[in-house]
């Protein structure tokens, strides 16, 4: 594309007259008066002929005037020509196309970036994030929809007994003070009992527990009673029963309105042991317990972690408490894991069990805080725990989930087993 440049009036377009023989004849009196034109590798436009800067009076004038009428529409399609005044030079520059082009896209960059828009620049990717991005596209991760975190308590926003506000709080306290009354391993201290007189006592203690038809939370207080109370002091084998007795006798009075009499736990002993027995056992529990009886159990963690099931359902509250109270009867398994993780465990197997999809959520994550393969292991012993408990002699826990009004969870055959992702 011819690129034409249009002078101004006052400079008139002359032929070139012949070569000066002095040096200093014409340009002199240009350098005086700033006015010379640098034309360094700039191609002479064969239409427009040489330029002069040399005054030709009017003739010239209006030579250059009837040129420029005739070429005037196609002035508008030229190049811009860009005169950069200098007080010693006059630089005419004529741009190319690719020139101008990349110049107008950085003023539309300047603009961007002064009026706070983000630039189209493309993005660069490395080889490491190309190659990431194909391995999730090719295991399926790219394309799975991201889950979202539900609100649990969204629908006890106006229930005062749910305490939106700080049930949250309520949790995180749970999660950093679990540890403090946790458990350890005791037995070897025991030199009377052992862990399955230990099973036979809590076995017995469940049953005591669903004749009085006593509130849930207080089962899981009375067994977290009797362990940190044996963690504490050597008890003899005729004294195991008396601990568990006192022990429900203060769980009673902690959780329930109508807490069961002294006398109807002797009743429920056969006479086992006098009024004044159980008393005083029941004062030296608190005492070696230094009264600490508002602890983290995992009932606690079941009743928030089996809300986070989102939708829930009373089929799996039930197998998630049936396969905690089974499993609150294996001494390893409690010293071998605190509360809050037995809760999830507990949660993590029944989903399995009942071949519930999705199994571990978004949300279950968040409310747990536990991943599904922190949970395996804890959950493999708890579903083979109930597997084997037909063919245990404790069924105080088989008997008890096996009633109709805990939806005979205990008589289900698994629908998945844990193995089978």
């Amino acid at each position: 594309m011819d690129s034409r440049i249009v002078l101004p009036s006052h400079l008139p377009i002359k032929a070139p007259e012949q070569k000066q023989k002095k040096d200093g004849g014409n340009r002199k009196p240009l350098q005086e008066i700033g006015n010379m034109v640098n034309f360094h590798n700039v191609p002479i436009i064969k239409s427009l002929g040489a330029l002069s800067l040399v005054p030709d009076g009017g003739e010239a004038e209006k030579k250059m005037k009837e040129e420029e009428q005739v070429r005037e529409p196609e002035a508008r399609a030229q190049k811009k020509v860009t005169y950069n005044p200098n007080p010693e030079t006059v630089i005419i520059i004529i741009s190319s196309d690719e020139e101008e082009e990349a110049d107008d896209k950085r003023q539309m960059k300047k603009k961007r970036v002064l009026s706070g828009k983000k630039t189209s620049r493309k993005k660069k990717y490395s080889l490491t994030s190309v190659l990431t991005a194909r391995s999730k596209a090719a295991c399926g991760l790219a394309t799975r929809p991201r889950e979202q975190v539900m609100n649990i308590d969204a629908a006890d926003a106006d229930n005062e007994l749910a305490v939106v506000e700080y049930v949250e709080e309520i949790y995180k306290f749970y999660r950093t003070t679990e540890d403090e009354y946790r458990v350890f391993d005791y037995m070897p201290l025991q030199s009377h009992i052992n862990e399955k007189m230990r099973m036979i006592l809590i076995d017995w203690l469940v049953e005591v527990h669903n004749k009085f038809e006593l509130l849930p939370e207080t089962l899981y207080l009375t067994i977290d009673l009797v362990d940190r109370y044996l963690s504490t002091k050597i008890v003899s084998r005729k004294e195991l029963q008396l601990v568990g007795i006192s022990s429900m006798l203060l769980a009673c009075k902690y959780e329930e309105i109508w807490a069961p009499e002294v006398n109807d736990f002797m009743s429920i002993s056969d006479n086992a042991y006098t009024h004044k027995q159980i008393l005083a056992m029941e004062k030296e529990i608190l005492l070696k317990l230094e009264w600490n009886l508002t602890v983290a159990t995992p009932y606690v963690f079941l009743v928030r972690f089996i809300k986070a099931t989102v939708p829930s359902d009373k089929e799996m509250e039930h197998m998630a408490f049936y396969l905690a109270e089974n499993g609150l009867m294996q001494y390893q398994l409690v010293v071998s894991y605190c509360p809050s993780l037995i809760a999830a465990a507990s949660v993590y197997g029944a989903l399995h069990y009942l071949g519930r999809t999705p199994v571990w959520t978004d949300t279950l994550k968040h409310y747990t805080d536990y991943s599904e393969e922190q949970l395996k292991e804890c959950a493999k012993m708890l579903i083979q725990f109930q597997m084997t408990a037909k063919e245990n002699k404790m069924k105080g826990v088989l008997r008890k989930f096996s009633s109709i009004d805990r939806g005979a969870v205990a008589l289900l055959p698994p629908a998945m087993h844990l193995n089978e992702q």
